[in-house]
């Protein structure tokens, strides 16, 4: 029997602005610093940091005014998931894709949709992704089936990489109408067909429960599916929104290495013996480390700086009817972003251990979870196709590809 059971619901708070969202997303980041090292070792999902997510009201302050959400610029969009991901970037993980839903739903759905799951996410509802397959020819390939029965749909398929699903109230799958048509349907959490798997088993981000989602004649209400196969067919930036937070989540990996390479440095590491004889006491007082440091810092400002800079074209773009032109400014502003941030991350924690030394690899440390992360997460999507894609829009004018990795 395939059926599991639905997170409990908590009262959501309204948020109204972009300060109040920065200001719970500090206090989330707060509350999930402490124990993302452990959590990481002892793979314990993150429940009741996710759920102060929810409960403060930041899973809904990307919906637009209009249907109660705070609809916050871009930029403090991506600077909520930098901030939350520097203490814990499994945690910043599980709701990503729920931002680029919310996107998606706004595009195309019809408006008694929008009201029906924007008000569900403003309650306290969270929603899964769940589109990906395993052993298909490429990420967009479908083989998830959905037809009319009755009232409503059933659906049925398996789906991986459905990070966010565990936690979700709502799970968004991805599927082939009757007609050959790409569809998403909001399958309900505990209906008789969906059953969600904890068997994500990557070295990294491993408490963001990015497993397996198995639906078997699971039933749709006939109001919660939409086509979003739409999107392909009009300029939107729905794959920059999306990549806009990957970048975030980036950035905030390279931020809590380099800041936990840094106190090592300060705190615990020994001075080479050269450097002592060169007059160095501390570790932190090495020449060659000292500008080590002062170059990955520089690296992160620029990334940050970029990511930045990606959120105010976001806002630019989006406050103007989109075109392909600036549907393609959008997504070149982001893979500008993107890479940056993709090799400070890598960069800052590759780097921990070379400046801090040997007792930094000791298990009861736990830096590597740094590169773990890093190197998981930053394979999203290839980052040697976004260099391509700048090179391409800015030499000879093409414009990148339409679809949500870029």
């Amino acid at each position: 029997d395939l059926r599991d059971q639905a997170p409990r619901l908590l009262p959501a708070r309204r948020i109204d602005n972009d300060a109040q969202a920065l200001e719970a997303a500090h206090e989330v980041a707060r509350l999930a610093r402490p124990g993302a090292a452990a959590r990481d070792r002892e793979r314990q999902l993150p429940w009741t940091e996710l759920e102060a997510f929810t409960r403060l009201g930041l899973g809904g302050i990307g919906i637009p005014r209009a249907y109660g959400g705070a609809q916050v610029s871009y930029v403090t969009l991506a600077e909520v998931f930098r901030v939350i991901c520097a203490a814990d970037p499994a945690l910043g993980q599980i709701p990503q894709n729920q931002f680029g839903l919310l996107n998606v739903i706004d595009s195309v759905a019809s408006e008694a949709q929008k009201r029906a799951l924007f008000g569900g996410v403003l309650a306290g509802r969270r929603i899964g992704n769940a589109g990906p397959e395993r052993n298909t020819r490429d990420t967009l390939e479908l083989r998830a089936r959905i037809w009319r029965e009755g009232e409503g749909y059933r659906v049925s398929g398996e789906k991986f990489y459905s990070t966010g699903a565990l936690f979700a109230h709502w799970v968004a799958v991805k599927a082939l109408d009757e007609d050959g048509r790409a569809v998403m349907a909001f399958v309900e959490r505990g209906v008789d067909g969906l059953r969600i798997v904890d068997d994500w088993s990557g070295f990294g981000q491993r408490t963001t429960a990015s497993g397996t989602v198995l639906l078997d004649n699971a039933p749709v209400a006939a109001d919660m599916l939409i086509h979003n196969g739409r999107l392909a067919q009009v300029p939107n930036i729905q794959g920059a929104v999306s990549q806009l937070i990957q970048a975030a989540i980036d950035a905030g990996i390279a931020a809590s290495a380099l800041e936990d390479c840094q106190a090592f440095l300060r705190e615990r590491s020994r001075p080479w013996i050269d450097a002592l004889e060169a007059g160095a006491e501390r570790a932190s007082d090495e020449p060659f480390a000292i500008a080590e440091i002062g170059r990955l810092q520089v690296e992160l400002h620029a990334a940050e700086a970029l990511l930045e800079r990606a959120g105010r074209v976001l806002d630019e773009v989006s406050a103007r009817p989109i075109d392909d032109e600036s549907a393609a400014r959008a997504s070149i502003a982001v893979a500008e972003a993107k890479v940056l941030t993709t090799e400070i991350s890598l960069a800052a924690s590759e780097k921990l251990f070379e400046l801090a030394g040997s007792r930094a690899t000791l298990a009861e440390f736990n830096l590597d979870r740094h590169w773990r992360n890093a190197r998981v997460h930053t394979l999203h999507d290839p980052v040697r196709w976004k260099v391509q894609a700048v090179g391409a829009y800015h030499l000879n004018g093409a414009r990148p590809a339409r679809h949500s990795w870029i």
